[in-house]
């Protein structure tokens, strides 16, 4: 009998589990040896439980850092190493192709054929070409347009597995006590919250086929919200994708960023308030190069504070959504922005003043400019920020992480929410990409 082909999973809570549960889970002709993790701190050294594992796992498999990637592969003898996370540049890929390659072993990335489930219901999804672009307010928009219409909406929220795994296998939040009960991190928050607060249920979790049937048995449309620049892990019948503005030609080296372009049907260039024309026309530019069949819309991120009055003239310390400033390479978010906008006398530097996790992000990700990243996986995380930010010199907290971020820290100072809207300036409108979705799928649901 020939030996399994013995495999590394190269993850960062999210799409690892999925692929394993797609392709390797009881498949004798692999034996993955591990998951590895990066992006996201504090996650290494846990194990992916037997109970989710399947029968050929009896101890589960263990979850370490990547930066032991060439030791794990030596020692393991691994085969293949499966790359099955996102958010990444080109540069970042080749980078763990070579390492992947000069320790011995093959590279894999498994594509849409091999992990899209394919789902009973319509699904529209909403993806990015890299985090932080503004897709939250284009998926909350979408929802709201088809909720308007008398549908029943069903988000399905690209997975964040940092909590307890066996007790979040297939997950639905509703209200912002089922937040608290569950515990849940404050980056499970900034993509869960501002669903529950428009009245829909979000749905997420592990096991994506538990996640779709129950979503499937309570709406009449799905809703796939990708984070992390992933692609759906659900085959849909229209696919929204959001470029930012700010960051030209992301959209041409960011993986994979560019798959979502080369899948949409429409690609919205958001952030256009805030970026100069040449900037616009040149993603208009590569998008074109890319899928001439796809339309193009142009949006601008209108962002507002909560109490304006309460920023004006003050000094003032801005904390920003943590995947979008770290991993996702932005210098700044909707927080600074809006801090800028209404008249803050001073953005304080909150760098020297930084602890734990915190400042551990400050080196490892040096282009963040003189923001707080929202870093709270864990609950000494949440502690970390909580006190980064107390002793920051600052009058008010600018908060562009869109939560309730006084629900969860007590920094000593009041916090002003930030928060945006989306607003199509040019080119097809979100309202009309809706209408041409319920089209083409008026087969699976009656319009």
């Amino acid at each position: 009998m020939r030996k399994p082909i013995r495999v590394a999973i190269l993850g960062a809570g999210g799409r690892d589990f999925h692929n394993f549960n797609m392709v390797f889970k009881d498949n004798p002709d692999f034996k993955v040896v591990a998951f590895t993790s990066t992006q996201i701190p504090g996650m290494e050294g846990r194990v992916f439980p037997p109970e989710l594992a399947g029968s050929l796992y009896p101890k589960g498999v263990p979850i370490v850092s990547e930066e032991r990637l060439e030791e794990l592969i030596r020692e393991h003898h691994v085969d293949v190493a499966v790359l099955s996370y996102s958010d990444l540049t080109y540069n970042n890929v080749g980078a763990i192709i070579s390492r992947v390659l000069a320790s011995g072993a093959s590279f894999m990335i498994l594509g849409p054929k091999d992990t899209m489930l394919k789902s009973r219901k319509p699904v529209i999804a909403v993806t990015a070409v890299r985090t932080g672009a503004g897709k939250s307010s284009v998926s909350r928009r979408v929802a709201r347009i088809l909720s308007s219409k008398g549908f029943k909406v069903a988000p399905i929220r690209h997975p964040m597995a940092y909590r307890d795994l066996k007790s979040s296998v297939a997950e639905k939040f509703e209200t912002m006590e089922d937040l608290d009960l569950k515990n849940v991190t404050v980056e499970e928050r900034e993509e869960y919250e501002h669903y529950v607060k428009i009245g829909l249920k979000v749905y997420s979790g592990v096991d994506y086929r538990a996640v779709l049937s129950m979503a499937e048995s309570e709406a009449d449309i799905i809703l796939w919200d990708g984070g992390n620049n992933d692609w759906p892990f659900i085959e849909p019948d229209y696919s929204i994708a959001v470029a930012d503005a700010m960051r030209p030609g992301q959209e041409i080296r960011s993986f994979p960023g560019e798959v979502n372009v080369r899948m949409a049907d429409l690609v919205v260039i958001n952030k256009a308030d805030q970026a100069p024309r040449d900037s616009i026309e040149a993603i208009k530019k590569n998008v074109k190069s890319l899928n001439e069949k796809a339309r193009i819309s142009v949006a601008r991120s209108e962002v507002f504070l909560k109490d304006p009055e309460a920023v004006k003239g003050k000094r003032v310390v801005v904390v920003e959504d943590s995947p979008t400033v770290t991993h996702g390479e932005a210098a700044y978010g909707a927080g600074y922005v809006a801090a800028l906008k209404y008249g803050a006398r001073e953005i304080v530097d909150p760098r020297p003043h930084a602890v734990g996790v915190i400042a551990e992000m400050y080196k490892m990700y040096p282009h963040m400019g003189k923001v707080v990243p929202s870093t709270g996986y864990t609950e000494s995380q949440l502690r970390d920020l909580e006190e980064t930010l107390r002793r920051v010199p600052a009058d008010v907290i600018v908060s562009g992480s869109p939560i309730d971020l006084d629900r969860l820290i007590k920094a000593g100072k009041p916090i002003v929410r930030a928060y945006y809207e989306v607003e199509i300036v040019e080119g097809p409108t979100l309202e009309e990409a809706v209408e041409e979705f319920l089209e083409r799928v008026k087969f699976k649901i009656k319009v």
